[in-house]
């Protein structure tokens, strides 16, 4: 992704550290973090320092690949023991994007093949910069799949942000609409705030901005109004996980979003890879749903007149919130799920033959 002017991913190692920019600070600061272990590196996804699925997916394979160099000694049980637990530390983080699961597990048995402990950590860094090369070239064919759906002159809604940051580079949802916009088209993107981390506000914007990308930040309870008013042509989400009969588990009002277009006839796309696919979900109904601490509806973060980020209370202290950090969406409302391998009808049947292939 463009970042002042310079190519940027979302995260990358080097020797034995994990490298990653830090959303936290997002959009007011840009600065890199810096973790230095395995464990840091779980924090990092638990603390959404990193955040977005395919990006946790990618921070988990990293993950898996320091807790291999941080082993010491030769022993090939000792070893797998060691991975197996931190698969389980890394895994235990954020329960919901299936990516993170699938990262994971995808460098721990490629290296685990190996019993020779100074080969396999060879194998875990190797395989987990594979991982993340794999994640940035799929996200770019989400975007070239996707890009043949978005005319030009449209109005272009998102929610949340399924961009670079939330990936490795280029973005799930937001690749079509770079893609569009390399190819001159002239497009133009409604971005949902996303409450309570208003992540399309504080990301999905700041990406946009940063390539030149015409847009504007609206209320999530805005939506309704511009479509009814027919000022959106077109709606693309990511997702974190997809059950086989295509129900998607995405940020918290993404069904909303999507029972609104189905009411107003506009179409509503999902951007995933193929990896986001859970073959052990058969319906959204065997999702987890992660419930996050409710001082992220209670407060907001923001930037003050000195320029310094501060926490602010909205709310009165006597109340409470709940916060389910994910809803789902069933398939019925979704006209189609864009993948790196072409673009699936959310059905049982069509979902399978690409699934089985990936």
């Amino acid at each position: 992704m463009i970042v002042n002017n310079q190519n940027y991913r979302t995260i990358w190692m080097e020797n034995s550290s994990v490298f990653m920019i830090n959303q936290h600070l997002l959009p007011h600061r840009f600065e890199i973090h810096q973790s230095k272990n395995y464990i840091e590196t779980a924090n990092a996804i638990k603390t959404m320092i990193v955040r977005g699925a395919p990006a946790i997916g990618a921070t988990g394979a990293f993950g898996i690949a320091q807790a291999a160099l941080e082993f010491k000694g030769n022993n090939p049980e000792d070893f797998k023991n060691h991975i197996e637990n931190a698969s389980k530390t890394l895994k235990s983080t954020r329960p919901t994007a299936n990516d993170l699961f699938y990262a994971i597990d995808f460098v721990r048995n490629k290296m685990l093949k190996n019993f020779n402990v100074d080969d396999a950590k060879k194998d875990a860094v190797k395989f987990a910069n594979e991982y993340a090369d794999w994640n940035a070239e799929l996200c770019r064919q989400i975007g070239e799949h996707g890009n043949k759906l978005i005319k030009n002159n449209q109005n272009i809604l998102t929610h949340c942000n399924a961009g670079a940051l939330a990936c490795v580079d280029f973005g799930t949802a937001l690749s079509p609409i770079r893609i569009a916009h390399y190819n001159k088209k002239n497009i133009f993107v409604y971005v949902d705030e996303t409450r309570p981390r208003n992540q399309g506000a504080s990301l999905t914007a700041w990406e946009l901005a940063q390539e030149k990308i015409s847009h504007a930040i609206i209320a999530d309870n805005a939506a309704g109004h511009f479509m009814k008013n027919k000022k959106i042509d077109f709606a693309i989400v990511g997702a974190d996980r997809i059950a086989m009969n295509g129900d998607v588990a995405n940020k918290i009002g993404t069904y909303t979003k999507a029972v609104l277009a189905k009411e107003n006839e506009i179409p509503f796309y999902v951007a995933a890879p193929l990896s986001t696919f859970d073959i052990n979900a058969k319906t959204g109904d065997d999702i987890p749903i992660e419930e996050r601490h409710g001082d992220e509806v209670l407060y907001i973060s923001g930037i003050d007149e000195d320029k310094k980020i501060k926490k602010i209370r909205i709310a009165p202290e006597e109340s409470p919130a709940k916060n389910p950090a994910f809803d789902v969406t069933p398939a019925k409302y979704i006209t189609g799920i864009i993948t790196e391998k072409g673009i699936i009808k959310p059905a049982n049947e069509e979902i399978e033959k690409f699934v089985k292939n990936r």
